[in-house]
């Protein structure tokens, strides 16, 4: 999959699933320092009604510890269709290292670079 840099931030586009209704895609901004899978903004989890799981203790960039929603997904990765946490949080939607697992991920920062991530 493929995307570019945005004000100096690489974004790819990332397509859900939801029964009955079209699939659609979120652009998503990675963020290497964020351990899970995705996070969007609780209004948007709540629009989209993504099944809630249980709620996670989650230890922020400022040290500080919360208490997170966590939803589940269904979106279309490397082709095929494939279930992810979201984390209710934040005001951008994240991609974090989970999603990158056994993915390499090559960035050319300068505005408009490409960004690829393609399995190893």
């Amino acid at each position: 999959m493929s995307g570019i840099v945005k004000n100096g931030r690489p974004s790819v586009n990332i397509i859900f699933r939801l029964p009955n209704q079209p699939d659609f895609s979120i652009e998503f901004l990675i963020d290497t320092g964020f351990t899970e899978f995705l996070s969007l903004p609780s209004a948007a989890v709540s629009l989209l009604g993504f099944p809630f799981l249980y709620d996670a203790y989650a230890n922020l960039a400022d040290n500080s510890n919360v208490i997170l929603p966590v939803h589940q997904a269904t979106i279309i990765w490397n082709g095929e269709e494939r279930e992810v946490n979201v984390l209710a949080t934040g005001r951008l939607p994240l991609l974090g290292t989970a999603l990158l697992d056994e993915h390499e991920l090559v960035i050319q920062f300068t505005e408009n670079g490409l960004v690829t991530i393609e399995e190893f």
